[in-house]
């Protein structure tokens, strides 16, 4: 579904990421860890064209898109979260879920003018945010400023705004960095749910290995921004080479 080859990145005299190929196959939650430095965060960049890559080849669906700009991946049906929440917080929480559908808006003269078909499909998609927000637990949120929300709300807000975008692929970054362990069951659940009953590829970059281990079906670890294992939880879990550079020695007494 989405590809990346032989991907390199530098930074002056610093190679973020060195040749680094992986696939995210669609129907599946795909996770990607490694220790801090590794290059997660600058691969995450490239495959949501956050960032460029000096040489390699990124594809969706088989069609080039080493090109694109971050406003046409939610065109082709690719959407993001970031690590650091990136809401508008002085808005409302149903404006915000709205913003991530900006771009099934339609015809922007029709909006200006407020033409019966834009006003009829701005009543679609505030229903269908409601929807999405009922479906993470956000109804009785929908008219607070999101600054207000506690920090795992604001999560959940994100998600919903990702998801408003109506994508067939969403890649997370660091989902549940900062919440607690109420927050991280919900998400993790919340999750699981979008995968599973809405049929939406996840990708994501996590550092909390017990959620990345329970809900993945299959993992990439990168480590000096090269690729290092891949495989199924279980394959990395007992990988010496992941165990060596990221989940800690091996006792081997």
């Amino acid at each position: 579904m989405l590809r990346c080859e032989n991907v390199l990145v530098s930074f002056g005299g610093v190679v973020a990421c060195n040749n680094i190929t992986l696939g995210i196959t669609e129907g599946k939650i795909i996770g990607l860890i490694g220790p801090n430095g590794a290059g997660k965060t600058t691969l995450f960049n490239v495959l949501t064209r956050f960032q460029d890559a000096d040489t390699g080849s990124l594809y969706f669906r088989g069609a080039d898109i080493g090109r694109l700009k971050p406003h046409d991946m939610a065109s082709m049906g690719m959407t993001r979260t970031f690590q650091n929440i990136n809401l508008f917080a002085e808005q409302s929480t149903l404006d915000n879920i709205l913003i991530g559908a900006h771009h099934l808006i339609g015809n922007p003269f029709a909006n200006m003018f407020g033409l019966p078909r834009a006003r009829k499909n701005e009543r679609k998609l505030i229903e269908r945010a409601r929807q999405i927000a009922e479906m993470l637990r956000l109804e009785d949120q929908l008219n607070n400023e999101v600054k207000n929300l506690p920090y795992g709300v604001q999560k959940r807000v994100e998600m919903a705004r990702a998801l408003a975008s109506n994508p067939e692929i969403i890649l997370l970054d660091e989902p549940v960095a900062g919440c607690n362990e109420e927050e991280t069951a919900d998400l993790k659940e919340i999750i699981q749910h979008v995968n599973r009953e809405l049929g939406i590829t996840v990708f994501l970059v996590e550092h909390d290995m017990s959620m990345v281990m329970s809900i993945c079906d299959y993992i990439y670890v990168i480590n000096f921004g090269a690729n290092l294992a891949e495989g199924t939880p279980a394959e990395i879990q007992s990988n010496s080479d992941v165990i060596k550079a990221y989940l800690g020695e091996e006792d081997e007494t």
